[in-house]
């Protein structure tokens, strides 16, 4: 077997960029230009009503399809006075003209009778759209131009509207316009930081120019990949927070060490050589740490859910991207870089080798009193960590959003003149036509008990298939969505009602659907499916760093060490958002901040897996090439973490200010994973890796690799190598 093969895979490739770069430069271009062509041609394909049934509620909403029965999206446009009492004879020429312009719109099904508040003040104007309501925000903009026609004809008196189709078309656009501002922050605090970094401008471009055309590309791609994973509405979102940084961080592994080796060299090998020793440790760490978040982030599979399945299929398209474009298009602008520089005679200011004087004072109570730093750090982990034993979660929805949308103060305004249309419950009953007459007695028990209860309101409305098979009672709740109160009327409902009524009966199927049913069972899925995907992210962590390090102990530690650092992340995330101290200190809509979103901790504790599995393979590898040069592993530890301290000190500093930046836009979810992934990478990089991470392996020593302590071997070289580190 030649040498070439013998070489590993990321030194063939890094050999064949360095070669021909301008082939692989040209080539990495057309293929983000492929990517996005063949996405736009494609096209996004969207999650439909089906993809998010869950439990019960999904089961109710099944029926209701089959039966033809599902609620059609309504809009509601209310008529008020700007002032005193309403005028009901011009509020109802308002409604007639409304009512005509509606009317003769193809988006709309039919316009119900005004219905007044209880107190005289508003009138209520219900459309009905056609087809489903993640559909009807797409043609929602005809009604909403009807409504402000209306408006200025009748100035003196406020014609607004707002609805299911309108609030989400709201919550829609303002999603596209924090995907502008997340850019906007995150580019120019990004280059900054990298011009500290490296001070060079071309220097920082790199990295900044391959994150930006790799999630460019992973846009694409994902457009097409969602023809097999429909996208939830949060694909280029998690596209962009996590590409920007994973970009630029496995750039920065194979670039710091790019101009380390050649520090070590002193000119002595060419950029090619250079970039080759790069390809063989860095670039061998930046294709494990991309496998790691891949296969940690697969997980997210597991739990049955399409915004899940969203995450993960953006998380996972953007990394791979990324992985390929550091092991392809870099070397080659390495080389031309170093090639351009020495035609210059202003070579790049190499990287020093070895440890500075900041990293030995920071490793020096890990190395000279590691028992008591690892004692003391642990301590200050787990105390913040506490506060996640109180972890209240909720699935975030129209209370939890930002006002700033128009639909939603109209919403407000409306459900203060109209607590009923606050929460809807559906009765949901399959029977043999037989048991029609049977199923509408037992309903309208039902309906009796429940307008006895102060937890329901009076309204009640009762509908029927054609086939006589399905059968619906709608019950409203005067409650907010996200209240104790609203949680009492389901639980109620399912529990105490539907027992004695409708499911006493023999053959008949029931079953309760509505926002808050819907939120129940969510919640109650996720917590079903969690043990699932938590013990398989462990699973798939140890044994990633077995195969890594061929080391049982290392793969322990490296849980232990991930379980740390995403505990304390959750402990902070409970207490700023929880607990209201974000709002308090950064003056956040306090709707953000009263509960953690329900799908926050388990996305944010698989990627944080991912995450802290590149700073375990980049540090760990690092002190196991010490150790295979036959230092012993005490010195082997400083030395390794001595010397990736600075890569991972500004990795750590690139990663933090883009999630930091995801803290200021308006998505309450976005807010509260943007925190946490920075707080986690700040706490990861500058405490696990420089005082835990150390102190353990210190204390370990030689127990740290095993079974197979590692052979002393001579370091890489260019052309030939063979070690893997």
């Amino acid at each position: 077997m030649n040498g070439e093969t013998r070489r590993p895979l990321t030194v063939r490739v890094a050999g064949w960029s360095a070669a021909h770069p301008w082939r692989a430069v040209i080539g990495w271009f057309l293929f983000v230009a492929l990517c996005l062509g063949a996405g736009a041609a494609v096209g996004t394909r969207s999650a439909s009503t089906e993809d998010y049934r869950v439990g019960e509620a999904g089961r109710a909403e099944a029926m209701v399809a089959a039966g033809d029965l599902q609620r059609r999206p309504v809009e509601y446009v209310t008529v008020r006075a700007r002032s005193g009492p309403l005028d009901v004879a011009a509020a109802r020429t308002v409604v007639k003209d409304l009512t005509a312009r509606m009317t003769a719109l193809p988006e709309v099904t039919h316009v119900d009778p005004p219905v007044r508040s209880a107190d005289g003040s508003v009138l209520r104007v219900d459309v009905t759209m056609k087809g489903e309501e993640l559909d009807a925000r797409k043609h929602v903009d005809a009604l909403l131009d009807q409504t402000s026609q209306v408006q200025k004809e009748h100035p003196n008196l406020v014609v607004e509207e707002t609805g299911g189709p309108s609030i989400s078309k709201g919550v829609e656009k303002q999603r596209g316009d924090d995907l502008a501002l997340s850019e906007t922050l995150t580019l120019p605090i990004t280059l900054v930081t990298l011009l500290l970094v490296f001070g060079s401008v071309v220097m920082a471009g790199v990295p900044l120019l391959l994150a930006l055309s790799s999630i460019a590309a992973a846009m694409g791609l994902g457009m097409m990949v969602s023809h097999i994973v429909p996208d939830a509405g949060v694909g280029n979102n998690v596209i962009l927070l996590i590409g920007m940084a994973v970009g630029v961080d496995y750039t920065l592994f194979y670039l710091k060490r790019e101009r380390e080796e050649r520090a070590r060299a002193g000119g002595r090998l060419s950029p090619e050589a250079v970039v080759e020793i790069a390809a063989a440790t860095s670039g061998h760490a930046v294709v494990v740490s991309g496998l790691a978040v891949i296969i940690s982030t697969a997980t997210l599979y597991l739990a049955g859910d399409i915004v899940f399945a969203s995450l993960a299929t953006g998380t996972i398209v953007v990394v791979l991207v990324a992985v390929i474009s550091s092991l392809t298009v870099l070397p080659a602008l390495l080389v031309k870089i170093g090639r351009r520089a020495a035609r210059r005679r202003r070579p790049v200011a190499p990287e020093r080798a070895g440890t500075s004087r900041v990293s030995s004072a920071l490793l020096r109570p890990a190395s000279k009193h590691p028992a008591i730093t690892l004692c003391l750090s642990a301590l200050v982990m787990v105390a913040l960590a506490l506060p996640a034993l109180g972890m209240q979660l909720r699935v975030l929805n129209k209370d939890s959003h930002s006002r700033e949308i128009p639909a939603l103060q109209v919403y407000d305004r409306q459900t203060a003149a109209f607590p009923e249309l606050r929460v809807q419950h559906q009765v949901v009953v399959r029977s043999e036509p037989g048991q029609a007459a049977e199923v509408a007695r037992a309903l309208q028990d039902l309906a009796r008990r429940a307008q006895a209860d102060p937890l329901f309101a009076k309204h009640v409305n009762a509908r029927e298939s054609a086939d006589g098979r399905i059968s619906v009672l709608e019950l409203s709740t005067p409650f907010r969505l996200s209240s104790q109160k609203a949680r009492e009327s389901l639980d109620r409902l399912r529990n105490d009602y539907l027992p004695v009524t409708v499911s006493r009966l023999p053959g008949v199927e029931a079953a309760v659907t509505g926002d808050v049913a819907r939120d129940a069972d969510y919640l109650a899925n996720q917590d079903a499916k969690l043990p699932l995907v938590v013990g398989f992210l462990l699973l798939a962590t140890f044994v990633m760093t077995v195969v890594m390090f061929r080391s049982l102990v290392l793969g322990l530690v490296g849980i232990a060490l991930n379980l740390l650092s995403a505990a304390g992340a959750f402990g902070l995330l409970v207490v700023f958002f929880q607990h209201g101290l974000a709002s308090v200190l950064f003056g956040f809509d306090p709707s953000a901040t009263s509960a953690i979103g329900s799908r926050v901790p388990l996305f944010l504790f698989v990627i944080l897996f991912g995450l802290s599995m590149d700073y375990q393979v980049f540090v760990v590898s690092r002190i196991r090439e010490a150790v295979m040069r036959g230092v012993p592993t005490r010195q082997a530890v400083v030395d390794g973490i001595g010397t990736s301290a600075g890569v991972v000190t500004s990795a750590a500093a690139v990663m933090v200010t883009v999630f930091a930046a995801f803290v200021f836009l308006h998505l309450a979810e976005m807010k509260q994973i943007g925190f946490s992934l920075a707080t986690a990478v700040l706490l990861d990089a500058f405490v696990i890796r420089v005082l835990i991470l150390p102190s353990a392996m210190t204390l370990l020593g030689r127990v740290a690799w095993w079974p197979f302590h590692p052979a002393p071997r001579g370091v890489p070289a260019p052309g030939g190598v063979t070690t893997r580190v």
